[in-house]
């Protein structure tokens, strides 16, 4: 694709990064296949080829109108165009990029603004969202079912292990999942003290970034960064093996570490180790499947349908580990039809689109309801609580399968 960008962003790191990535795109069309927006709605705007071309139109000096922005707003940033496409485009860094321009130039009615604002500044707050949460599950019953569909019910962490291992990783422990499901981060830390490895969590780490960023408030998002950087490195620099993800979305974000702050002098070599040190927790329990077999095997009955997040998948390419530890120790693993689309939550996505949202939850439900499992299974917090909202088939994260046998085995 030829390029000319103009003046306004043509030699800054925003413009020499999306230049590269429009040129990369051979109009081939491939990714409008596999689109969730564009299956939904036919528009050639609303998939990824459509909005690269509105993004290249606004890059090279065209003024862009709150149709352009309605366009770019309805991508979910799945990623899915990036798997299938054969030229390697960079979506997902281009429609940032592109969304960012587009914002400052058509700024959000104060309705929206205001929506957007209480999103990027509650929801990466741990200690402003955990209370909220609590309040709201108290209420849970009064709500409307719209607020009780984002409110999940309140569940016990169980406790956390206590032993010393000489192995040790780092955990994050995330903004919203603690109060959302304190179970997953606990259920991970026993089943890994089982397997003799001690999680450890910086106290000062909170959110990955990611929420602000995808709301176009980069600058925040590198704050949220830098902090989480600088909590990890003395456990780091002590001996650390990985820092382990239990949200995938969380764990596309901080792989992204290293290239997000690569201008940034102080912090640049700090993130590329970060990245490369970050590992989805199904990258983790491959290793051990030959004990957890040992341990389990026979012991799991339950035939379960397993939703892969976009953000495993597509964001960080990872197919087929957690089949396969879920297989091994015995587990009937179900993949639905057309397992590759996403479910439509998509981080903030289900609060500021909600129609396409349900759209795409109430059609990924019906396809994993068509394996007729006894659970369903994810490893995305944002996936579990959309998904859950719109069936009465339980929905849990993997690792509590795993840890609720290991504890029944005991």
């Amino acid at each position: 694709m030829q390029t000319n960008l103009a003046d306004f962003i043509k030699d800054t790191r925003e413009g020499r990064e999306a230049d590269a990535i429009l040129r990369s795109c051979v109009h081939c069309g491939f990714c409008t296949a596999t689109c969730p927006t564009y299956q939904l709605l036919g528009d050639e705007l609303d998939g990824p080829r459509g909005r690269i071309y509105l993004i290249k139109q606004v890059l090279e000096g065209k003024t862009p109108t709150a149709k352009t922005r309605l366009h770019l707003d309805r991508c979910l940033t799945c990623r899915n165009c990036e798997t299938t496409c054969p030229s390697g485009v960079q979506y997902g860094r281009l429609i940032d990029i592109g969304r960012k321009v587009v914002e400052e130039r058509v700024p959000y009615s104060f309705a929206s603004n205001l929506k957007r604002t209480v999103l990027k500044e509650l929801l990466p707050r741990k200690w402003l969202f955990t209370p909220a949460m609590k309040t709201g599950q108290l209420f849970r019953p009064l709500l409307p079912k719209s607020l009780q569909n984002k409110v999940p019910r309140r569940e016990d962490a169980g406790v956390w292990p206590s032993r010393m291992h000489v192995r040790k990783m780092l955990l994050l422990d995330g903004c919203v999942q603690p109060a959302m499901s304190p179970n997953i981060n606990a259920a991970t830390a026993r089943v890994l003290d089982t397997l003799g490895v001690q999680l450890l969590i910086a106290p000062k780490a909170a959110c990955c970034g990611a929420i602000r960023h995808h709301l176009n408030d980069h600058d925040g998002a590198l704050d949220d960064m830098r902090r989480n950087i600088d909590a990890w490195w003395p456990l780091v620099q002590a001996g650390a093996e990985a820092i382990v993800m239990t949200a995938s979305g969380c764990g596309a974000t901080v792989k992204d570490y290293g290239h997000l702050l690569a201008h940034d002098a102080a912090y640049a070599e700090k993130a590329q180790q970060i990245s490369a040190l970050t590992k989805d927790l199904s990258e983790i329990m491959p290793a051990f499947e030959l004990e957890l077999q040992n341990r389990l095997n026979g012991k799991i009955s339950k035939r379960v349908a397993y939703h892969p997040p976009c953000t495993l998948q597509h964001g960080q390419q990872i197919r087929g580990k957690i089949e396969g530890v879920l297989r091994a120790v015995g587990v009937d693993v179900q993949l639905c039809a057309d397992s590759h689309l996403c479910c439509g939550s998509a981080g903030t996505y289900s609060v500021l689109q909600p129609v396409l949202s349900y759209q795409l939850r109430d059609d990924k439900i019906a396809r994993l309801e068509a394996t007729q499992p006894e659970m369903i299974v994810s490893a995305n917090i944002g996936c579990l609580t959309h998904l859950q909202s719109g069936t009465d088939t339980p929905v849990k994260h993997w690792i509590e399968l795993i840890d609720k046998a290991l504890s029944a085995a005991h």
